[in-house]
């Protein structure tokens, strides 16, 4: 799984040439592990299909940035007519007669510009460039690692509703098996019809649970769908055709709650997205500040342009050219402004100062998230072990329950009672290890655990 994670993030550093049209997803023929819904995932997941495309924004304006520091080399051409008859001549002695312009005319210029100085600017360009392409790398990790949470636990309430269906139609068979013996010795006439009417109630009461159980998962199959970029044929029933193979298997190693949270300072991409999103607010100070300095730039040219006098004075034809080189510096200093870039310096460092207090106020978040997380791993854990052998003496209550009632000892009602406790302790055991599957999977991504698309940035901890 970090291998094909890491595959992706190679894929999104690289980036797109040209944008590819994705085919339609194909419904799965064969069940689906969870390393097949996370692999489908990352590849068609509508969330993450998306997030690749702001990372190609983010390249995009990251290639305008940098443009900024890079020389610029452009080509110019003109060309022009006249009516002769709107050009003045002048006749000198001898009767001959020129004149300062022609009736056609053209030109060609190819001219390379290179800003010098510049205040800072230029180099400030180059940073924010790299800390853009990396600011959307880290949040694109942030996307990618809620995506697969979402389809972490969908698969696992796919599982989870499929156990509880087992549970709830064996608990109907015991019922439906209860009501045909207590109906069989009513018509023997060893019991009165009060019991058979009370086995016909829990078994109706039985029978909204395991209706219940099929549409809870009928409706996580759905989500699941959703969750993995398929589109539903048209004419499936209610009850679409995808499965799911494995089963709920909580990991039996847990974190310490000190580790998990450095962890989660050192891992988080969020926090790691939010120390660059400061550094780029500050080299949008820098950018402002260069305003305060003068700016030089560099020009050189090569060009072309028809002749205004022919030969000897004479009247020039079209393809007579002049052409030649040129350079020259360009410098402005804004002197005075009236306040703009002062202006412009106080709203960026008034940006970056708000960029410090969302980094604070974010480790504070993630390190509740942690704590959050944590604690309800504990709880499902502890839930867990107390159901460990409670299915086990259900189990044994019941056949002592049926053994009494078929000797003549014991009651209908022990039976029933006995019935719905063991459906009560398979159902909440199914449940915790559901709880303590995603209570796990949660303080994962809480420590930002299971991806990594990009090497680590400085500033790695608090």
């Amino acid at each position: 799984m970090n291998q094909f994670v890491m595959s992706m993030g190679l894929l999104a550093l690289a980036g797109a040439a040209a944008a590819a049209v994705t085919p339609s997803p194909v419904w799965p023929a064969a069940p689906l592990t969870m390393g097949d819904a996370l692999d489908t995932a990352l590849a068609q997941n509508p969330a993450i299909r998306k997030g690749r495309q702001d990372i190609e924004e983010a390249y995009g304006i990251s290639m305008q940035l940098r443009s900024a520091a890079l020389p610029k080399f452009t080509g110019t051409g003109n060309y022009g007519a006249l009516d002769r008859g709107k050009i003045e001549k002048i006749t000198v002695g001898g009767g001959n007669s020129f004149s300062f312009r022609t009736d056609e005319s053209w030109s060609a210029d190819l001219t390379i510009t290179q800003t010098l100085i510049d205040g800072g600017k230029m180099r400030s360009s180059l940073r924010a460039a790299k800390l853009t392409k990396d600011a959307a790398l880290r949040n694109f990790e942030s996307l990618v690692s809620d995506t697969l949470l979402n389809v972490r636990i969908a698969v696992d309430d796919v599982l989870l509703d499929a156990e509880l269906i087992v549970t709830q139609e064996a608990s109907v068979n015991l019922l439906e098996k209860e009501l045909t013996d207590t109906q069989r010795r009513y018509d023997a006439g060893t019991v009165p019809q009060f019991n058979v009417l009370r086995a016909s109630v829990e078994l109706a009461n039985a029978r909204p649970r395991l209706i219940k159980a099929r549409n809870d998962y009928r409706i996580a199959k759905n989500n699941l769908a959703t969750l993995l970029g398929y589109d539903i044929p048209s004419g499936m029933g209610e009850d679409i055709p995808l499965q799911i193979s494995g089963k709920l298997a909580p990991s039996t190693n847990d974190v310490e709650l000190s580790t998990s949270i450095s962890k989660a300072y050192q891992q988080r991409p969020e926090l790691a997205a939010a120390r660059t999103t400061e550094r780029l607010r500050h080299e949008d100070i820098v950018q402002a500040r260069s305003d305060y300095y003068p700016k030089l730039s560099g020009q050189a040219g090569y060009g072309w342009a028809s002749r205004v006098y022919g030969p000897n004075g004479g009247n020039p034809n079209l393809e007579d050219e002049v052409h030649g080189w040129s350079v020259g510096l360009v410098a402005n200093w804004s002197i005075w402004d009236f306040g703009l870039t002062q202006g412009k310096v106080k709203a960026a460092k008034a940006t970056q100062e708000k960029a410090r207090i969302d980094i604070d106020d974010l480790y504070r978040r993630v390190e509740q998230e942690v704590r959050t997380a944590h604690s309800t791993l504990i709880q499902s854990r502890e839930t867990l072990e107390s159901q460990g052998k409670v299915i086990e003496q259900g189990q044994e209550a019941l056949r002592l329950a049926v053994a009494r009632s078929e000797a003549g000892t014991g009651t209908q009602l022990d039976v029933l009672s006995a019935q719905t406790a063991l459906t009560d302790a398979r159902t909440t055991y199914v449940q915790a290890e559901h709880d303590l599957v995603v209570a796990q999977q949660r303080l994962a991504r809480a420590m930002g655990e299971g991806i990594a698309v990009h090497s680590a940035t400085s500033g790695s901890s608090k």
